[in-house]
């Protein structure tokens, strides 16, 4: 049997996504959300995925901080890995489980130098990772603006 996966990304970015998301997957076709621990409104989004115990919520390992800044050096391969296995702990401590997959804001996951990272974590902890599971990816999405105005992601 196949099955469609209709994943949102950036949920705990700001109280407006994490609404959007949950209200796309109440009356829409979002059937999972990638929560980035990192960022103000994670722990709304935490909250709000009770409400929804159907949603499927994996972690959007997030290397910058609200104003898109980075938190650490992404030259620094050892240095990335700490903090994905922080982000990791601070999942754990928002949802009380593991998330149900594993991916990356800006798709950092598919550098070179932090791919293997990536990989024996999501080893570690049995979790499928975009583009590095049987489950096929398709990173192109046409969405929409505020003011109605395609957006090719």
């Amino acid at each position: 049997m196949k099955y469609l996966i209709v994943n949102a990304d950036d949920f705990g970015a700001s109280s407006g996504i994490n609404r959007g998301i949950l209200e796309a997957h109440r009356r829409g076709i979002v059937t999972s959300a990638s929560l980035m621990v990192n960022m103000p409104a994670a722990g709304e989004a935490a909250l709000l995925s009770r409400e929804a115990p159907e949603l499927s919520v994996g972690m959007h390992v997030n290397f910058t901080n609200e104003d898109e800044i980075s938190v650490v050096d992404l030259s620094d391969s050892e240095a990335c890995r700490e903090e994905l296995y922080r982000q990791f702990g601070r999942f754990e401590e928002l949802m009380g489980r593991l998330p149900t997959h594993l991916d990356s804001h800006q798709n950092v996951h598919r550098r070179r130098h932090l791919l293997p990272h990536f990989l024996e974590a999501a080893s570690q902890y049995g979790l499928p990772m975009r583009e590095h599971s049987p489950v096929r990816y398709f990173e192109k999405f046409y969405g929409q603006w505020d003011e109605g105005d395609t957006h090719l992601e």
